[in-house]
């Protein structure tokens, strides 16, 4: 790997220690076993620091009894389509005029189309989505995991991660269960393919959880674990409530939702982090049970909204390492995206139906780092690799580094108003 300033490095070797803990075994032992890591912030059900303030949200609201029946008592869902809504478009449902010729309409049976997240669930009375967080309850899509965040932590931004955006910050970091992916190597598997009812939580307003991070001076909420779509109507609510206090949201996201939806999360958020998982159709459907298109198209999205952009790859040997699908992802993040949009090649490590594989080479992350330069990306990045210099910023004109980070921590910082101290060059991000 060839840095900007032209020196290599090695991965430190006790990085490497196959006998340290995985985050997803750390949290598992500690769910089941009740802990709560109140040093490091660390809290599963009712997190320690929220105390006994739980209250009703303004916008939504379980009734009394929601914790014995919370299907029925889930509040309604934002972004679906019944046949049986007055003055539905039929080509909501169906793709062309064409297919509708001769039929007779019958939505007797209260079928519902989700249009949160580009699968676009049918579902029957009693089906959920395939990210098992919302259910046709009756002829009405209901949300089963507003209020219920199943995990909370508070941690540094670049864990998400955030290089370019407010570098050194906590963020509050909470997730709920349920998500529209099944992929095979999730590393957060327990919360993103588990059902909102295996796990007993309390009702949380958002209004309590942007009031705690005001308190304790936490000045950004990140919602990440699972697939955060699923529960927008509870994060949006938070993000306008946070808004308020000048708290900042960011979002950590396989990019697959709708264009409708993702229009009103930018809206609300400050930045949003897209997992692109690899550049091949095959790949998606394969290793995801997704597809391609509509991530990709999320991806440009935000961009063109203007607020703030990172990606991720996460390689995965023999799935989306191939030179040739990394040169390609390169090449469309370049072309369509611009040189200035941070992209994190990260480390895999074995983890749910995946535990098989070896962890990504660190030659191979260095491998896609110099792609990245080669194609004129500014600011790419070694994820998952602690003590790698490339986790560090550099000067896109001098070639210094301007944020030295080890591990999720920053070290040193030479940025200025966002420029570089040594030579004045403008360095693309949010800094303050």
């Amino acid at each position: 790997m060839v840095l900007p300033h032209g020196k290599s490095n090695k991965t430190p070797s006790q990085f490497l220690n196959p006998q340290n803990i995985s985050r997803r075994r750390f949290f598992k032992k500690a769910y089941h076993s009740g802990v709560i890591l109140a040093g490091a912030g660390i809290a599963f059900s009712m997190p320690w620091w929220f105390g006994n303030e739980v209250c009703n949200a303004s916008s939504v609201s379980p009734v009394s009894g929601a914790e014995n029946d919370p299907i029925s008592n889930a509040p309604v869902a934002r972004y679906w389509v019944s046949g049986n809504s007055s003055g539905v478009n039929c080509l909501l449902c169906h793709d062309n005029i064409d297919s509708l010729k001769g039929r007779k309409p019958d939505h007797n049976d209260g079928i519902i189309m989700c249009r949160l997240c580009a699968k676009e669930c049918t579902l029957k009375e009693g089906e959920r989505g395939s990210c098992r967080a919302r259910i046709n309850d009756k002829g009405t899509l209901r949300s089963l995991v507003y209020g219920r965040p199943v995990a909370m932590h508070i941690d540094p931004i670049e864990k998400k991660p955030f290089y370019h955006f407010l570098p050194g910050t906590a963020a509050l970091s909470i997730g709920t269960a349920g998500c529209p992916l099944q992929c095979r190597f999730c590393q957060n598997w327990e919360l993103s393919q588990a059902r909102p009812e295996d796990f007993s939580i309390p009702f949380t307003a958002p209004a309590v959880i942007a009031r705690r991070c005001k308190s304790r001076s936490v000045p950004v909420i990140a919602f990440t674990y699972n697939e955060p779509t699923v529960f927008i109507e509870y994060l949006t609510d938070i993000a306008r409530i946070a808004k308020e206090d000048n708290i900042r949201s960011v979002l950590i996201s396989c990019g697959l939702m709708k264009k409708e939806p993702l229009d009103e999360m930018c809206s609300v958020l400050d930045a949003i982090k897209i997992d692109l998982k690899g550049f091949s159709r095959d790949f998606y459907r394969r290793v995801c049970s997704a597809e391609l298109e509509p991530v990709l198209r999320s991806i440009k999205q935000v961009f063109n909204s203007g607020i703030h952009l990172e990606i991720v790859n996460l390689v995965v040997p023999t799935l989306n390492d191939s030179t040739r699908m990394l040169t390609e992802l390169v090449k469309w993040v370049a072309g369509e995206i611009g040189p200035d949009v941070p992209l994190h090649f990260t480390r895999f490590h074995p983890d749910y139906q995946m535990l098989n594989l070896a962890p990504t080479p660190v030659s191979t992350l260095e491998k896609a780092y110099d792609l990245a330069m080669t194609e004129g990306i500014r600011y790419p990045y070694v994820g998952n690799v602690p003590g790698h210099r490339g986790n560090h910023t550099y000067c896109p004109a001098c070639g210094k580094p301007v944020i030295l980070r080890s591990a999720f921590f920053v070290t040193e910082h030479h940025l200025k108003n966002g420029r570089c101290k040594y030579c004045n060059e403008p360095v693309a991000g949010v800094w303050s």
